[in-house]
């Protein structure tokens, strides 16, 4: 999700609800500790000079169970994040403390009024400079029946 995308979701919710990928909640007293703007410049494996920049949202749980931010609230400090930070509309990343360490997630809207951290995972952004073939076609086997012509098929009294 891009920052406005969030803003748009976020206005029409009246809770803030998160999911973990392994189908656990966030807790509801959650805080959104920071937001602001990663910059990553990098050389690829292929030898190309890159640049991300993503918007980021930093989350903590503490022990102030009555803490709940509020989507109105949430909308207000991502306003003045882009106001002050001249943030762009940037794709959001959130950090969360995982059991070992800070975990990254994606952010997808779900229809159920929850926003869902979806795992992140590396990839090799020069695959044809680094010799990894690339992925074949996954065909079915009634797929490939169906496009040869005269082909026989089950029940089809040629066999």
């Amino acid at each position: 999700m891009t920052l406005s995308e969030i803003k748009t979701y976020l206005s029409g919710h009246d809770r803030l609800l998160l999911q973990l990928p392994d189908g656990t909640s966030v807790p509801a007293h959650f805080h959104v500790t920071e937001i602001g703007e990663v910059t990553k410049n990098f050389i690829d494996c292929g030898g190309t000079f890159r640049r991300e920049r993503k918007a980021n949202f930093q989350l903590w749980s503490a022990n102030d169970y009555d803490h709940r931010l509020h989507p109105e609230k949430l909308v207000k400090i991502i306003e003045l994040a882009e106001k002050e930070l001249g943030l762009a509309d940037l794709e959001v990343e959130v950090e969360y403390q995982g059991p070992d360490t800070i975990s990254k997630y994606h952010l997808e809207p779900g229809e159920d009024g929850t926003l869902y951290l979806t795992s992140m995972h590396t990839d090799c952004l020069a695959k044809s400079n680094c010799g990894i073939p690339a992925a074949k076609e996954k065909l079915s086997l009634n797929r490939l029946i169906a496009s040869a012509p005269g082909a026989c098929t089950p029940g089809g009294g040629c066999c």
